[in-house]
């Protein structure tokens, strides 16, 4: 494929991340990567900078989304801002991967992203475990031969911290995206949280892990996404791979094969 101009965009519940792409596919492993990035708060209108930030040519935008009011918003100021660039809301049918789920049509289409990025990563005939962080933490099976197998979903920091701190006097203690992982004896209540949340959420995942891995025929590789979860990868043994903007890529990845 010739030179394309595409600008991807991960609309969570949360956070919404937008990558643009300027070249053409990469191969033998590697990732079409993003030559920048940007990252605001979902529902709310672009900052004033973002504009700048993007590619000065017509672009076409492919978005997944899992946050409708979100999607209108960006779309709006897409219209207002660049009406010389196409956009695209993908649906899981876009995606080339085979899915082994009973509802295609419900899985967050982030999390496929993710799997499609994966699956120019993994080695051939090795299944692989694909682990993201966002509103949520996913732990995603890829089976041996690509197809989505489906996987478990577990409450993300803020969430768990929200949670916590419904409870009468408990503060929120909220983990940053890079900090340094937690003593696991907190000497104050904030800190007393941030070890359960992190701790807790290593153990929940490791669990999860061994217990996807174990009929395997063969060992999957394990790759991490996602910012809250880069000081996370260490304690998922030393074959876990951290991949920045692994949603991103698997838009890419999506639009040079479609």
């Amino acid at each position: 494929m010739s030179a394309w101009r595409l600008i991807a965009v991960d609309i969570g519940n949360s956070a919404t991340k937008v990558g643009w792409f300027d070249g053409v596919a990469t191969s033998g492993g590697s990732l079409p990567l993003p030559v920048g990035t940007s990252k605001f708060k979902t529902g709310e209108t672009p900052p004033a900078d973002f504009a700048n930030r993007l590619p000065v040519e017509a672009s076409e935008w492919q978005i997944v989304s899992v946050h409708r009011e979100g999607a209108r918003i960006l779309t709006n100021w897409i219209e207002a801002n660049r009406p010389g660039d196409t956009v695209r809301m993908l649906a899981w049918r876009d995606l080339p991967i085979e899915m082994r789920v009973e509802f295609p049509e419900r899985v967050g289409l982030d999390r496929l992203a993710a799997v499609v990025a994966t699956n120019v990563l993994r080695s051939a005939g090795r299944p692989a475990i694909v682990i993201g962080a966002g509103s949520a933490i996913t732990v995603n099976l890829i089976g041996a031969d690509a197809a989505f197998e489906g996987g478990a979903i577990l409450p993300g920091f803020k969430m768990s911290a929200e949670a916590l701190f419904g409870a009468d006097l408990l503060p929120l203690a909220l983990l940053a995206p890079n900090e340094t992982p937690p003593p696991i004896v907190g000497k104050n209540t904030d800190d007393a949280i941030r070890s359960g949340l992190f701790w807790g959420a290593v153990g929940a995942v490791r669990e999860v892990v061994t217990r996807i891995s174990t009929p395997l025929a063969k060992p999957p590789q394990i790759f991490v996404t996602g910012g809250d979860l880069r000081q996370f990868t260490q304690y998922l043994g030393s074959d876990a791979r951290f991949v920045p903007d692994l949603v991103l890529s698997g838009i890419a990845v999506s639009a040079l094969r479609g």
